[in-house]
């Protein structure tokens, strides 16, 4: 009987994903994130070819937090979230805590991407709605990687599971998604999962990436919010949020529909998963049904493989133990305000993806 009601269950998950659900379609992001399409300025550098024993521990450059150096990835996009390319580096401004920087170092990066693809796998929601639904749209970001890139797949519920390490193979990832069957518990602890894999990567060098594809409902963790918003503020790690919940509420809307509280239960989550994204220099999507997974996929690959590196030495309390606020700004030569036009000529809004700040070492720790 339990087996009959799981396969109602996803024929009847299936059904309600594949088809746009109109009367919700003003909920739906805009813009959808950084996207490589019509770009305002000229077209980048070509991509440099690896080599082929990389590791990810070599992968490239780094969001380093290890002041008296501070390093940034940055990434500029259009109101339309399309990517501006060919920046130089007097066209960044950065203020740390107020004060105006000077910029040390400068380039764009073209280093390989190093991703963990992080799934909210548990029972929750109508037999486990979040991990069938977080697997199968998973598959959408395959053909937006490349033969370099690096990926590990890992899931949670109440604790989280390496489910397939570090590999450029993508087969051999795609293998352990097809491997998750049935969830287990119901319990979903994303604080507790997002900051293990945080410090599983701690080690590892290069431009590193976590996506989320969860509810963002925190059932069990032992962090709370706070804490690991403190400790996300100490890491070089960029987080994409990847929220299922409005999927889900349409979903539940469609049979019986859930009470007022579990709204609110799923907005507030819905602003946590913006809130890691947004700390760390990333972005977030809440898509509502499969079809809109390949361009959010394809936006994760243009941030990450669009990004500049900015390096500063800060000119006050480089080491007070205290988080310091960053802030980067796009100027002209001269200084004064940076204009984007697109390519007919109408004046763009920009915006800026960076991580917002970073927790400095106090002095005579780790001298």
């Amino acid at each position: 009987m339990k087996a009959i009601f799981s396969l109602i269950v996803l024929v009847a998950m299936a059904t309600a994903l594949v088809f746009p659900l109109t009367e919700h379609t003003a909920l739906a992001q805009a813009p959808t994130g950084p996207q490589p399409g019509a770009q305002p300025q000229q077209n980048p550098a070509p991509t440099k070819t690896p080599d082929a024993s990389q590791k990810p521990p070599d992968a490239g450059v780094a969001i380093a937090v290890d002041v008296p150096i501070v390093t940034l990835d940055v990434v500029a996009t259009t109101q339309h979230g399309d990517i501006i390319p060919g920046l130089k580096k007097e066209n960044f401004r950065i203020l740390d805590d107020g004060a105006p920087q000077t910029i040390t170092n400068f380039g764009a990066t073209d280093a390989p991407i190093t991703m963990v693809l992080l799934l909210e796998f548990s029972s929750r929601g109508y037999g486990g709605f979040f991990a069938y639904v977080g697997k199968y749209w998973s598959t959408a970001l395959f053909p937006a990687l490349l033969q370099k890139d690096w990926v590990a797949l890992e899931t949670f519920d109440m604790r989280t599971r390496v489910e397939v390490d570090f590999t450029q193979n993508k087969d051999e990832v795609m293998q352990g998604l097809y491997r998750l069957y049935f969830p287990g518990f119901s319990e979903s602890n994303v604080f507790d999962a997002i900051l293990e894999t945080v410090d599983r990567l701690k080690d590892v060098q290069g431009k590193k990436s976590i996506v989320v594809l969860a509810s963002g409902v925190d059932t069990f963790s032992k962090h709370t919010l706070d804490q690991t918003m403190k400790q996300l503020r100490q890491s070089d790690v960029t987080i994409f949020c990847i929220g299922l919940g409005r999927a889900f509420q349409n979903y539940a809307d469609m049979n019986g529909g859930m009470g007022s509280t579990r709204h609110m239960d799923y907005l507030q989550a819905e602003n946590q998963l913006r809130t890691f994204a947004q700390e760390t220099g990333g972005y977030s999507w809440f898509p509502q049904f499969a079809g809109e997974m390949p361009d959010v996929f394809r936006s994760v690959a243009a941030f990450l493989r669009h990004q500049y590196s900015i390096s500063y030495s800060p000119s006050h309390g480089a080491k007070d133990g205290k988080f310091h606020k960053v802030k980067v700004e796009l100027v002209a030569p001269d200084g004064g305000p940076l204009s984007i036009v697109d390519q007919k000529g109408k004046k763009q809004k920009y915006q800026i993806y960076a991580r917002e700040g970073y927790q400095s070492v106090k002095s005579g720790v780790g001298d």
